[in-house]
């Protein structure tokens, strides 16, 4: 282990060698656009030669910004929310804010705690994914009055500003494509909706667009699945090995999706031909999968964008921290589905 030389430099060694003051240094770091990008650049210089970091720490005591954002998820342990925690994490950067991000694995009670833990480290906004949280967190930052929002989800009088998609209208669009290609037969396999408002929106719109359509889906064309392209698979199999099953399949996210693909591929099921397979989400790798997988597109690079824009705003008091915006869903149509054929209930099973 190497020994530092000469000690821990501070903002007076980064002034000296930048050739100007402490104050424009502290510039620099918190409203570095008041400075010309020439002097920004010679200062950047000198704090990478010197290898110098500032108190953050101090900065809090003394009741300065920390210049942190706290992201809480329910996972980052696939791409379902991969590219909004991207977009998010460039676009808080570009306002001079570093993300830290937490993850609860879809557990409220966890998440109350990782709330905590953020809150302690003095963060000056906070961010949650969708809607659906228990009273403790609510009443957390309530009473700790930071800059508070959710992403990912819109509802009208929502209890946190929010901007995000209407997932209901994604399960009821999601439904609406595969009634307008015949299909009546369709089965349906989406995550536990306990603490995941996402899930619970999007099986709700789309039953209830089966059900003004007089189509009631059987108990058995029914099923969960975690977000896991394996146990999807493993859930496919189950339902698409069934005498009678479905001419369609839709899935509560991408994820799901793939695992019904893989489940078809297996069984010797034709993918649109005997099988439709519909997705929610359109996450990176989708349109590139064979065959394609048609989906609802959720705006998640703009909605991570728009997000970091707000809370930065409403950190540094330039909107008073209310928004409720909603984004706009698209229906991707791809290879994976086509019109109803000649699958349906009490289709016999190809031959392998």
């Amino acid at each position: 282990m190497s020994r530092k030389q000469g000690g821990t430099p501070d903002i007076t060694d980064v002034a000296k060698a930048a050739g100007v003051s402490a104050s424009t240094v502290s510039r620099a770091f918190n409203h570095p656009e008041l400075l010309k990008p020439a002097t920004r650049k010679k200062i950047d210089r000198a704090v990478q030669r010197l290898g110098y970091i500032r108190n953050r720490a101090a900065q809090v005591m003394h009741g300065r910004r920390s210049g942190t954002v706290g992201l809480v998820v329910p996972t980052i342990d696939n791409a379902i929310f991969a590219e909004v925690i991207q977009s998010f994490s460039q676009r808080l950067d570009a306002h001079g804010f570093t993300m830290l991000i937490v993850s609860h694995g879809f557990d409220l009670d966890r998440e109350y705690a990782m709330t905590r833990k953020l809150l302690e480290h003095r963060v000056d906004g906070l961010v949650l994914i969708g809607l659906e949280h228990s009273e403790a967190t609510y009443q957390l930052i309530a009473r700790q009055g930071v800059a508070s929002m959710a992403l990912w989800n819109y509802r009208d009088g929502a209890e946190l500003p929010c901007i995000g998609v209407d997932n209901d209208e994604a399960g009821r669009m999601a439904v609406g494509h595969l009634l307008g290609l015949g299909h009546r037969d369709i089965g349906l396999i989406f995550p536990d909706p306990t603490g995941n408002d996402r899930a619970r929106g999007r099986m709700v719109g789309a039953e209830a667009a089966l059900r003004e359509q007089g189509i009631e889906v059987p108990e058995n064309w029914r099923l969960e699945a975690p977000y896991s392209i394996s146990e999807a698979k493993r859930g496919a199999l189950r339902l698409l090995g069934q005498a009678q099953r479905p001419t369609a399949v839709l899935c509560g996210n991408d994820i799901i999706a793939q695992g019904v693909l893989y489940a078809a591929k297996h069984l010797g099921l034709g993918v649109p031909e005997d099988l439709s397979v519909m997705g929610i989400g359109d996450f990176k790798g989708s349109s590139e999968i064979e065959p394609s997988l048609s989906t609802i597109r959720i705006p998640a690079k703009r909605i991570g964008t728009l997000a970091a824009d707000h809370i930065a705003a409403a950190v540094t008091g330039e909107n008073d921290g209310s928004v409720a915006r909603k984004c706009r869903l698209r229906v991707m149509a791809r290879q994976s589905t086509g019109p109803v054929g000649g699958a349906g209930r009490g289709g016999e099973m190809p031959r392998r």
